[in-house]
């Protein structure tokens, strides 16, 4: 393991359902700050082209769930499993919004 130290910044995990993604991403541009990174999962892929999505420079979706992705923005990033949990182990916070 590195020596490097987590970041102090947040690292957002988007787990809404399809109904309830676009009340999740309202939540998370209200949170939001620079330096934070942000993981949509299961169906809030499927909203990867809201305006909060867009406005982020970090933004990842695992290689699994491309399949939900309509039209892949260029600011999101396709990662897997391991790429995940290295981005996990990253951060000393990590919000999930449902």
């Amino acid at each position: 393991m590195s020596g490097k130290k987590p970041s102090e910044n947040t690292l957002y995990l988007i787990q809404a359902s399809y109904a309830a993604a676009p009340l999740a991403l309202s939540k998370l541009q209200q949170l939001y700050t620079s330096g934070n990174q942000v993981v949509l999962m299961g169906e809030s892929v499927m909203h990867a082209a809201h305006e909060a999505i867009q406005a982020l420079q970090h933004c990842y979706v695992l290689e699994c769930e491309q399949p939900l992705l309509n039209l892949a923005p260029e600011n999101i990033q396709l990662i897997n499993y391991e790429q995940f949990a290295a981005l996990c182990l990253q951060f000393t916070r990590c919000i999930s919004i449902k």
